[in-house]
């Protein structure tokens, strides 16, 4: 799908792209801010999810590239995760293009918040590095969970990066390394989905490419941030972007169905 060139509505998606991909670069939640603004520019809801795709996939590749040449990446570990994250995103994607986002709300609104208030309650949770190798059961769990947040990443999206935040913390990464290795396993969700939606027709490439420069620009910045500042600052915005996270699904379902 191509749509013509309507400057002031490119220069809005540009603006929501880079601070969109900037937080999303150190904690995730960025389809929070970028799916909403191309659904208000017009887009259709199956076409402003390939859209934003599209833009995302060249953002989280910038700040997994930012990301891999700091060596806050386990990279043996990602290379075997990517595939998973791939493949589940795009099955996730199949999923949305015939059914409503909206089924899936009240859940990411309670994960969320489980989410929020463990990170809250573990006040050094993240500070340090006690990774460990796991057992083949937190193995098995681990894998399931990364599965899961791939297809969720595919049929909706928004959080996904402070899940899989979540998800590598939850096992003994620090701040920084989950947000390393989480963005590299965000471009795989983003790259599987982007492929599904271009071969059904459902992205518009002038605005997806124009958010896509942003986002570059965004990510590479967002990643320097986290980089420079440290695990006191991710998990600062980690708990504030997971707040306002559960505030946008709660005020989209409370609208939705009262």
């Amino acid at each position: 799908m191509l749509m013509e060139w309507d400057w002031t509505l490119i220069v809005i998606i540009l603006a929501f792209g880079f601070l969109a991909a900037f937080i999303d670069a150190v904690v995730g939640g960025g389809g929070l801010i970028s799916i909403p603004a191309l659904l208000a520019i017009g887009l259709p809801p199956a076409t402003a999810l390939g859209t934003n795709k599209l833009a995302s996939a060249f953002g989280s590749f910038t700040s997994a590239i930012r990301y891999l040449r700091s060596g806050k990446v386990d990279i043996r570990i990602v290379a075997k995760l990517f595939p998973i994250s791939f493949i589940a995103s795009i099955c996730g994607a199949i999923l949305a293009v015939y059914l409503p986002a909206a089924l899936l709300k009240p859940l990411v609104i309670v994960i969320l918040t489980v989410v929020l208030i463990y990170t809250l309650l573990k006040k050094d949770w993240g500070s340090i590095r006690t990774y460990q190798k796991l057992s083949l059961r937190k193995l098995i769990i681990f894998v399931i969970a990364l599965a899961i947040i791939g297809f969720y990443d595919g049929f909706l999206g928004g959080g996904t990066g402070s899940f899989l935040m979540f998800a590598f913390l939850m096992i003994g990464f620090d701040f920084l390394s989950a947000a390393g290795n989480a963005k590299v396993l965000n471009f795989a969700s983003n790259l599987g989905a982007l492929l599904l939606f271009i071969y059904l027709g459902h992205v518009d490439y002038v605005y997806g490419l124009s958010m896509a420069v942003s986002m570059v620009v965004g990510s590479y910045f967002g990643a320097w941030f986290a980089l420079k500042y440290g695990v006191g600052y991710v998990k600062v915005l980690f708990v504030v972007v997971t707040a306002i996270l559960i505030m946008k699904n709660l005020l989209d379902y409370v609208s939705t169905h009262f």
